[in-house]
């Protein structure tokens, strides 16, 4: 009976896997985010507006899961990090940066490192997902996903939960005081 069940979970990850299909992104960072310092967040809502549709509610549900397998609060007030997302259908001319891999980075942690601008010509089909920390007031991480690197179709519900996770799969940092206390070991090896 343990062996039926063990096999049974075996055979419930291996299927969720198989939905799973990662797109490449590409992202940017502020080098003043506190990365090892963050521990809660919240989503940013449009005043005013309608953010009901059902393709905002998968992106906001998929946000809030990864956040929380990270070890983030969600809290309504004052948190640490501010959410946003964006759904492009237009092509749109972006610009990023050309940085080092964020995980070498916060090995220095250089706040006088320049910034490398990179443009980009992206296509229809762009989901954009922004973290703000709240405090500073500026956003510090970006991650961006499009034609470009892999087609989006935002009325296929399983297209968009896979872009918001290949998307946030690059950002690799846990809460503060998740898990043993010392989350940085888990980002850098070296410590």
């Amino acid at each position: 009976m343990k062996n039926l069940y063990i096999l049974l979970i075996i055979a419930i990850i291996f299927s969720s896997c198989l939905g799973y299909k990662e797109l490449p992104v590409e992202y940017d960072y502020s080098y003043r985010g506190n990365f090892k310092k963050y521990k809660t967040f919240d989503i940013m809502h449009s005043m005013g507006l309608d953010d009901s549709t059902t393709t905002n509610e998968i992106i906001e549900k998929s946000i809030v899961s990864r956040m929380k397998f990270l070890g983030y609060k969600q809290s309504d007030s004052r948190p640490h990090l501010i959410v946003g997302f964006k759904m492009y259908n237009d092509s749109l001319r972006f610009n990023g940066y050309d940085q080092p891999e964020i995980e070498e980075w916060i090995k220095s942690q250089k706040e006088d490192l320049k910034y490398d601008q990179k443009k980009y010509d992206l296509r229809t089909g762009t989901l954009l997902i922004q973290f703000f920390d709240r405090r500073q007031n500026r956003s510090i991480w970006q991650g961006y996903a499009t034609t470009v690197y892999g087609n989006i179709n935002f009325n296929n519900e399983r297209q968009l939960r896979n872009a918001v996770i290949s998307i946030l799969d690059k950002y690799r940092f846990m809460a503060e005081g998740f898990g043993d206390g010392n989350t940085a070991q888990m980002n850098d090896p070296d410590l």
